[in-house]
């Protein structure tokens, strides 16, 4: 697939239970920092599967939408941040307290959900359609670029 890779934290428990450790590879310089956000992305992805959401790739535009499921919030129920590469996503409900309920089955949730993009991915956009919240990605083109590194001579 060539579009914007995101991980999730499925692939993130494989990546893990793998060992894949980029400290430890010799041919890996500079990954620590990776590492460091894959385990706390861990640590936070748990076993919790609220809310649902899924991960379109249009291979036209080759962009990815997060489709998040998030009925009953609103726009100022939501926040969406992104740090170091991390996406993440909150809701939180008020709850209604001058509501007198007969039976209570629907209740208000707060929920995190984070994802980790790869560099060079920006979000285009977040819309709240119909209880959906769409997140769109898209990968900026990187400068290929060669660079000659002159080499210094010390001593003769």
């Amino acid at each position: 697939m060539n579009g914007v890779p995101v991980l999730t934290a499925r692939l993130l428990k494989e990546l893990l239970m793998t060992k894949l450790l980029f400290s430890q590879n010799p041919f890996l310089l500079g990954f620590d920092r990776v590492e460091e956000m894959m385990v706390k992305l861990g640590k936070q992805a748990g076993e919790n599967s609220y809310p649902p959401y899924n991960i379109e790739h249009d291979s036209q535009t080759d962009t990815i939408k997060i489709v998040v499921a998030v009925a009953g919030f609103g726009v100022n129920d939501l926040e969406i941040q992104l740090q170091d590469n991390q996406l993440t996503v909150r809701g939180k409900q008020q709850e209604a307290k001058e509501k007198n309920y007969l039976y209570r089955g629907i209740a208000a949730r707060q929920f995190q959900r984070s994802f980790i993009l790869a560099s060079g991915v920006e979000i285009t956009e977040a819309v709240l359609e119909k209880g959906l919240l769409i997140i769109g990605l898209r990968r900026l083109l990187p400068d290929l670029t060669t660079k000659n590194v002159p080499i210094r001579q010390v001593g003769k």
